[in-house]
């Protein structure tokens, strides 16, 4: 059952946009409260004249309705002195109605932002400034997840839009404190995050990510 959490007020941290999360987390495109924005198609309005990101309500459905829309996911880890991962970090979110749902750190990439830009943007909006994730120089994904309307024709859904994602296992290595709809992150073993007890807790088939993610980086035995 897919969960949300509303469109935010554009003034938080990340930025003009507000949060953009991927299936079911709020994910705003750049959701506009300005008045005079008429909702036209790309249209001039006061939010997009300075952020070409910015889409109203109206925008935001016709671009879902026409178009996929690109996201970045990342799979905080930590590791030991050779490199080998020990812990795996799940975020803990709130919905609108007071249930708890497991999550991964994830987001849309903006116009005219490279993936590094948007990883990092993303980790640093879920983890914390002190998190200090290290990104290689070229940012590769274990995976291209597809999160699609209809139920399963992939093993990723979001029943609003047809979403492709870039996931990324990222290392950090400072203090993680988790800010706006991130209640906390845990960190648990790589058998622990694998497991189907948590998958029954992750929205939109998230589980399988994680798992293919512990595989990519020979975390799973």
């Amino acid at each position: 059952m897919p969960v949300r959490t509303p469109d935010p007020d554009p003034s938080e941290d990340d930025g003009p946009e507000g949060r953009d999360r991927l299936s079911g987390m709020g994910a705003s495109y750049g959701r506009s409260s300005d008045p005079r924005d008429d909702g036209s198609f790309g249209s001039p309005t006061t939010g997009s004249a300075t952020n070409p990101g910015w889409l109203s309500e109206v925008e935001l459905a016709e671009a879902r309705r026409r178009l996929p829309m690109l996201y970045v996911e990342a799979v905080p880890v930590r590791t030991d002195g050779v490199g080998s991962v020990t812990e795996v970090g799940i975020l803990l979110r709130a919905t609108p109605v007071g249930e708890i749902t497991r999550s991964l750190v994830s987001g849309r990439v903006r116009h005219g932002e490279t993936v590094r830009d948007a990883l990092f943007r993303h980790l640093e909006n879920d983890l914390g400034p002190m998190a200090f994730p290290l990104l290689p120089p070229q940012v590769t994904p274990f995976t291209v997840a597809e999160y699609l309307p209809i139920p399963g024709i992939t093993a990723f859904h979001d029943d609003r839009q047809h979403a492709v994602s870039l996931a990324f296992v990222v290392p950090v290595t400072g203090t993680c404190e988790p800010r706006q709809d991130a209640l906390e992150v845990t960190w648990m073993s790589p058998e622990e995050a694998a497991s189907d007890a948590l998958a029954a807790e992750m929205e939109g088939g998230r589980g399988t990510l994680v798992r293919l993610a512990l595989a990519s980086v020979g975390a799973l035995r």
